[in-house]
């Protein structure tokens, strides 16, 4: 991991990957195939230079050039291997949130934004926990049970309990399959305790659909 102890020392020109429903967050690792040859000219230089990308998702726009999300993650590519037909295959690890500042017209085929960390200075701080009561995190244990039920899906329970409650709720959030819009509203959640609370919300909306028919605990 690169030694970034302030957003001072964080790049500021930084090339951004958009991609909608792929969402990183600090600590958290994303594994990308890459295999447009403009993303592949972006890792080329990534690779020559910091090693840090933006992941970010959009609103709309052309599909050529979609309109970019007012905040994204910087990750850093600690994993990186290449295919025999020319694909790259890398591990993004999360690093800092940015809010999408200017985007530049630099003549390259990927794009590339001025990113702004201010509000996001915690997110390079060490892992803490987050002040949740019992209720809330048996609230959350419901919900997770009910949500995972009803899309008939399965965690190991074992890991699970003994995460740590940060780990646990940036898998859930990067992992299991939200709309964009929702993984984006996990990124723009102010801290760690907005995050459960978000995802907590989330999972119970989803499992309370009246009309499945497996919406109850087995």
């Amino acid at each position: 991991m690169a030694p970034y102890r302030t957003v001072s020392e964080l790049p500021q020109l930084i090339p951004v990957f958009p991609l909608d429903g792929a969402l990183l967050l600090p600590g958290g690792e994303l594994p990308l195939q890459i295999f447009e040859p403009r993303y592949l000219n972006m890792v080329d230089d990534a690779m020559a230079g910091d090693r840090v990308i933006g992941m970010l998702q959009t609103r709309g726009g052309s599909r050529a050039r979609p309109i970019l999300s007012p905040v994204g993650c910087l990750g850093r590519i600690t994993s990186y291997a290449e295919t025999s037909d020319g694909r790259y295959l890398i591990t993004l690890t999360g690093l800092c949130r940015f809010d999408t500042g200017e985007e530049l017209d630099l003549r390259l085929p990927y794009r590339q934004v001025r990113a702004k960390y201010e509000r996001f200075g915690d997110d390079l701080g060490e892992d803490s926990e987050a002040e949740v009561s019992a209720a809330a995190r048996s609230r959350f244990a419901t919900a997770l049970k009910r949500y995972l039920n009803h899309r008939e899906l399965d965690i190991d329970w074992a890991t699970a309990n003994d995460a740590p409650l940060e780990a646990l709720v940036n898998s859930l959030c990067m992992g299991l399959p939200f709309e964009p819009a929702e993984k984006q509203a996990f990124l723009e959640a102010p801290d760690l305790a907005g995050r459960f609370e978000v995802l907590t919300t989330l999972l119970e909306i989803d499992a309370s659909d009246p009309d499945d028919e497996h919406n109850s605990l087995q």
